[in-house]
């Protein structure tokens, strides 16, 4: 199959292009390599889909591109380009989030409409469901986003709803739950706390700690999101995807001292606007549908993390520096 894949350069994106080119689909990656953070992270991820002769980039805004061009030929698009981070989502910078995640959203459902595409998988977010006690969250639970950032994203899943009803486009949504891995975000907690032990820092925590979340290792949701991809079921309809390691983010403290050697320094501050307190996925629409099987077992998924930490050290150091 031919697919098209948009946020190609991030953490999520690189690793779907790879799995795709091992699976010996033709792939085409877009991404407009914003400034949130280092390129050079980015342009590293995709070094060994460039070496592929079935991978094309376009570096291209989603607001800028002619998608309609870009969608010739295609059978299915992998959506994950988007303006990630909750405590960034507040104030002035929401119109980011605006333009990135719901308006470059809907021009590409425009596009998939005009050009009969026959499918279109967007990455949505268990920020979309807010602070609830009521644990596991369900797909039809009530949504109640607490930041700018969770409003955007579940804005942009009835978008895919309202194009899906009205023009038969056929989307899918899937909504991730606290993703972590090799080429996770430098602003994402895992990697900090990472970088803190290896580099004898300090941890800069978020409230007590004592705040658990749904963690999901990126090779599940990679395998998830291109079985969503590739088949024809669930048109229309919402995923949840969580990996089933529902542990408290001191748990995870402990785990990476453990993996490490290293004891964490921990300087705790204020909860963040917009952080929830509990999150838990209810798989079972995906586990039937999908096949979804999540497979990485938390420590193994930070040790992996933690070995890919190690790998990139000196440009991590880099990118710092001139940063």
């Amino acid at each position: 199959m031919r697919l098209l894949v948009t946020g190609a350069a991030g953490f999520i994106g690189s690793q779907v292009v790879d799995r795709l080119l091992a699976l010996d689909h033709r792939v085409t990656g877009i991404d407009c390599f914003s400034d949130y953070y280092s390129r050079r992270l980015k342009e590293r991820n995709l070094v060994r889909a460039r070496q592929n002769p079935a991978f094309t980039m376009v570096e291209s805004d989603l607001l800028d591109a002619e998608l309609v061009e870009l969608l010739d030929g295609v059978e299915a698009v992998i959506h994950l380009a988007a303006q990630a981070g909750v405590r960034r989502s507040w104030g002035g910078d929401f119109a980011v989030y605006t333009q990135n995640n719901i308006l470059a959203t809907q021009r590409l459902l425009e596009a998939a409409k005009a050009t009969g595409l026959p499918r279109l998988v967007y990455a949505s977010s268990s920020s979309v469901y807010g602070d609830t006690d009521d644990l596991p969250m369900r797909e039809e639970s009530a949504c109640w986003p607490v930041s700018p950032y969770g409003v955007s994203k579940l804005a942009a899943e009835h978008l895919c709803r309202l194009y899906h009803k009205n023009f038969g486009v056929n989307t899918i949504s899937l909504r991730y739950f606290t993703v972590y891995g090799p080429r996770q975000r430098p602003d994402m907690a895992f990697h900090r706390f990472i970088r803190a032990l290896l580099e004898e820092g300090v941890i800069r925590l978020f409230g007590d700690g004592e705040q658990s979340r749904d963690f999901t290792y990126v090779g599940d949701i990679v395998e998830a999101t291109i079985t969503a991809a590739l088949g024809l079921q669930g048109a229309g309809q919402v995923f949840n995807l969580g990996g089933g390691s529902r542990v408290s983010v001191n748990q995870v403290i402990a785990a990476l001292e453990n993996i490490t050697g290293r004891q964490a320094r921990v300087r705790r501050l204020e909860v963040a606007k917009g952080d929830v307190r509990h999150t838990e996925a209810d798989t079972s629409r995906a586990r039937r549908d999908l096949g979804f099987a999540p497979a990485m077992d938390l420590e193994a998924g930070l040790s992996a993390e933690v070995t890919w930490v190690r790998q990139v050290s000196e440009l991590l150091r880099e990118v710092d520096d001139a940063a």
